[in-house]
């Protein structure tokens, strides 16, 4: 059982957990900081209905997982209104930083689970379920693991973009923000459109994925660790 099904149904609930979490990390966070918007809108749900579409949260970041190791994708956007904010410049860094701050988490409780799984096997093969269990494990971890980075990007709309313009002082804070609108634009033209013609020119694989890696050995030494202890 090693087929392009078996590897996607490993894959769907791991990324929607990681994607669910991120966003309503967003919408708690503002909350919390004055801006009740996402609360008011019903999106602080756990329901994946309420955050997932379907072509940018499942179709397109799952074939690029499964061919490539490297995703890119989206969820309905948690509305946070910047205004209503108590402190909107620090609030809006905030959170910015819950998405891959709960991403990082949520790695966390992968690898601890991960080792336990390995635990409780022991030194027994494995059954078909115990490998299913921990393929999701794996994935979950790394899938977080790449979402936090991924998203800290300084490119808007990324929430690296927002943590950046909250660090700037405010002129060119406001030019940065003028970036804005041309966002998408910039994502397809630097993520996508560059690495066609410059394969040594890609983001994702000169700025992303090494520290993902690097990560990634220490969330995998925890669960090794778990699974010891």
């Amino acid at each position: 059982m090693d087929g392009p099904l078996y590897q996607a149904a490993a894959l769907i609930v791991p990324l929607i957990f990681a994607i669910v979490f991120h966003e309503v990390a967003h919408g708690w966070v503002a909350n919390l900081l004055g801006d009740p918007t996402a609360k008011e809108r019903k999106r602080l749900s756990l329901n994946p209905l309420r955050h997932v579409d379907p072509v940018g949260t499942l179709l397109v970041p799952g074939f690029l997982w499964l061919t490539t190791h490297t995703s890119f994708g989206w969820a309905k956007p948690v509305p946070v209104i910047k205004q209503r904010l108590r402190n909107p410049r620090f609030g809006m860094m905030a959170v910015a930083a819950a998405g891959p701050g709960t991403n990082l988490l949520l790695a966390v409780v992968g690898a601890v689970l991960l080792g336990l799984l390995v635990r409780s096997v022991g030194g027994a093969a494995p059954s078909e379920t115990a490998k299913f269990i921990g393929l999701n494990l794996n994935n979950f971890l790394m899938i977080n693991i790449f979402l936090a980075l991924f998203n800290l990007l300084p490119i808007p709309p990324f929430d690296g973009s927002h943590i950046v313009e909250g660090a700037l002082p405010r002129r060119a804070a406001a030019v940065y923000d003028r970036l804005r609108p041309l966002g998408f634009v910039l994502v397809i033209v630097l993520l996508v459109v560059i690495p066609q013609f410059f394969p040594q020119a890609s983001i994702i694989q000169r700025f992303v994925l090494p520290p993902v890696e690097w990560l990634g050995g220490h969330y995998f030494a925890l669960a090794e660790a778990v699974a010891r202890s």
